[in-house]
């Protein structure tokens, strides 16, 4: 076989109706024949009067179908399979590469969220309480470091979120914000993305409490690893289906 295509493995054996076959996945008639047209199974045969005669194939790749989508969404699984049933390995191990490269991506997120999180459980607490009345920008640039237009930024970018003073239309931080904005610059200063600043200012103002936080983190990275055993079988199982498809190797 030439590497990068798939060769179909004609197997007739038994014929199935398309409620017997749609039976086995617990879906409509309707979904086995859109999926048929859609190239998620393999192409069907018809009769002189045109009704569809479905095989052990087809029932073996809905199976295969219904693994996937379990593990990988239903969009790419129609992109895989799609590309399975045209014969076009390479498509089909692209889009599988794609996904399992979506999870480590965000593992990694996770791990920068929590290391940029301890790094902020670290710092020194603010040592400037914000006054009664509230900061204005100024002050709250002295205090952290850092340009007045840098505090505009964060703002733009919803990092921060000082209130509008009546009257005035000045920009007014209460304790919280002053304490956002210094997460900021320290976050900032270590090279931290926004978007890893963002999660943790998020994590903060959400769950509060650092421990909360972590607990937070840990069950996220918890169901990472659930879903990536579930886009590991899954994978598995689309092995399993290519072999039967063409039991000869690669090359």
């Amino acid at each position: 076989m030439e590497t990068g295509k798939v060769a179909r493995v004609v197997d007739p054996g038994r014929r199935w109706r398309g409620a017997q076959v749609a039976e086995t996945a617990g879906i409509s008639v309707q979904q086995v024949r859109n999926y048929v047209d859609l190239g998620v199974l393999p192409p069907v045969e018809r009769t002189p009067a045109g009704y569809r005669v479905f095989t052990d194939e087809h029932v073996r790749a809905l199976a295969v179908v219904r693994r996937m989508a379990e593990g990988h969404g239903w969009a790419r699984t129609r992109e895989v399979m799609v590309a399975v049933h045209q014969g076009d390995l390479a498509a089909a191990l692209a889009a599988l590469d794609a996904g399992h490269a979506e999870l480590d991506r965000e593992r990694a997120d996770i791990r920068r969220v929590l290391g940029a999180f301890e790094t902020v459980v670290a710092s020194p607490a603010a040592v400037l309480p914000a006054p009664r009345r509230g900061a204005r920008i100024g002050e709250v640039a002295d205090l952290v470091g850092v340009r007045t237009s840098q505090l505009r930024l964060w703002e733009q970018r919803g990092l921060v979120r000082p209130v509008r003073e009546r009257g005035t239309g000045y920009r007014v931080y209460d304790a919280a914000e002053v304490r956002a904005a210094q997460v900021v610059a320290l976050l900032r200063r270590g090279a931290y993305p926004f978007d890893i600043v963002a999660a943790v200012l998020d994590e903060m103002r959400t769950t509060g409490s650092a421990q909360r936080v972590r607990a937070e983190l840990a069950k996220r990275e918890q169901e990472l690893h659930r879903r990536s055993l579930r886009r590991l079988r899954a994978s598995a199982t689309l092995h399993d289906y290519l072999r039967h498809l063409d039991p000869a190797p690669p090359g």
